[in-house]
């Protein structure tokens, strides 16, 4: 179901012409909240809802080779609905959020030049906030060397990087959880070469105008699901898809194999350690990071939110489309 004339009031000077020239852009609709929740499945209704496509919010679906255990879109949610920025990167290569915000605001204005909705969905918030809000990032190219002692310091101290980000930079190392060493060396290493904090270079441009809509569930519900997810991962192939990359000579430190869903799973490939124990591992680990995907997401006074635990995807989809149209009718 598209927009209605009807729907529109009469006294809106757009009534006629809700997406046409002269318009602003329409706005972007972000759909986010924890893993496992059914942000894929809401956004694929409400796309159909409301003349949508998606752009994947995600850190892992947008690499090759890893479709199970990144949990991507599935072929029938993709021939309903385009899906944008899955599949753009080798699980090797170096993909930053900077390259992400680029490709993902290419997508959205290809979007609005074909007068659809652009959908934003995922649980990734500093994706999604690099794009809404068109964060700047410091121009700094990677420091291979620095990187590897900052890894081999690291792995000599576990934690002491983020101790050292959070003396020089309190505020990033507030925004990055201490496991997440990437992005703490990563903002060590633009400290190291710019010589002030990240905090203080990072700077946004004129923000989108979005509507922002979160899933939210009942605790119990909601871990239901994700041991549910991750035994359908498993049953679907997950062991033989962490195999495959390692075999294609896809590094089990890099970036991506370092997501969750394939961490777990290597020294299963590799015959290191029995399924039933990374199974655990990788239950555990996603609750953990849905638990911070909320705290993210509750801190962000944007976010309207929506109770998932009893409403289908449908039901929630019409939901957000009756406040989608009433945006959209007033676009200026």
């Amino acid at each position: 179901m598209t927009m209605s004339r009807d729907a529109i009031p009469s006294d809106c000077p757009h009534r006629d012409n809700p997406h046409g020239e002269g318009l602003s852009p329409l706005p972007i609709i972000v759909i986010c909240g924890p893993t496992a929740i059914g942000k894929s499945d809401v956004a694929v209704a409400l796309a159909v809802h409301i003349e949508g496509e998606i752009v994947c919010a995600d850190s892992r679906t947008l690499y090759r080779g890893m479709d199970i255990g990144a949990a991507k879109p599935s072929c029938d949610a993709r021939a309903r609905v385009p899906h944008h920025l899955l599949d753009v990167a080798d699980p090797d290569a170096a993909f930053t959020v900077s390259d992400f915000q680029r490709l993902a605001r290419e997508a959205i204005v290809g979007i609005r030049a074909r007068r659809r909705f652009p959908l934003l969905v995922g649980g990734s918030g500093f994706y999604i906030r690099a794009v809404v809000d068109d964060v700047r990032f410091p121009a700094v190219p990677p420091d291979w060397s620095l990187r590897d002692a900052l890894e081999a310091q690291e792995a000599a101290t576990p934690g002491t990087l983020h101790e050292c980000l959070a003396h020089l930079d309190p505020v990033t190392a507030a925004a990055i959880h201490p496991a997440n060493v990437r992005r703490v060396i990563r903002a060590l290493e633009v400290i190291a070469h710019a010589g002030v904090p990240v905090s203080e270079q990072r700077r946004s441009g004129r923000p989108e105008d979005a509507i922002w809509f979160g899933l939210t569930m009942a605790q119990a519900a909601l871990h239901a699901r994700i041991e549910a997810r991750a035994a359908a991962q498993v049953a679907a192939g997950l062991v033989d898809e962490v195999q495959a990359l390692l075999a294609r000579g896809v590094p089990p430190e890099a970036p991506a194999m370092q997501g969750i869903g394939y961490k777990e799973m290597i020294d299963v490939a590799r015959g290191r350690t029995p399924l039933d124990e990374a199974f655990a591992l990788l239950v555990r680990s996603t609750r953990r990071y849905a638990k911070r995907q909320y705290t993210w997401f509750r801190a962000e006074r944007r976010v309207t939110w929506i109770d998932a635990t009893a409403a289908t995807p449908a039901e929630i989809a019409d939901w957000m489309a009756a406040r989608v149209d009433g945006r959209a009718a007033f676009a200026r």
